[in-house]
């Protein structure tokens, strides 16, 4: 083996032995399985935060002012809200919302 190799190895098993302790840290540091209440409310409210933070992400550079005045994120982002309300499933919405994104991006 090679020094790249090698240190391309140690690299893999040092993420993997971190990506590892990391999946089970929490079940390490709450065994009696009462979860604190601090953190049932992180699990409560910080999905909807991170949404709505990527939303803001997502439209922070779309230009209004200018054609297409913002059409093709707006037109995705309701179907994405639209699907969601209907069919409850994140996979679809996302996976739909994107093709639609980009194939008004190819439109417009």
């Amino acid at each position: 083996m090679t020094a790249s190799n090698t240190h391309a190895a140690a690299l893999v098993a040092v993420m993997s032995a971190v990506t590892v302790l990391l999946r089970f840290l929490p079940f390490l540091v709450f065994r009696k399985g009462k979860t604190p209440a601090y953190v049932a409310y992180l699990g409560d409210v910080l999905p909807q935060a991170i949404i709505g933070m990527l939303v803001i992400y997502c439209l922070k550079d779309v230009s209004f002012a200018a054609a297409p005045y913002g059409l093709p994120e707006l037109l995705a982002a309701l179907a994405v809200v639209g699907l969601q309300v209907w069919k409850r499933s994140s996979l679809v919405s996302i996976l739909s919302g994107t093709a639609i994104y980009m194939l008004l991006i190819r439109l417009f």
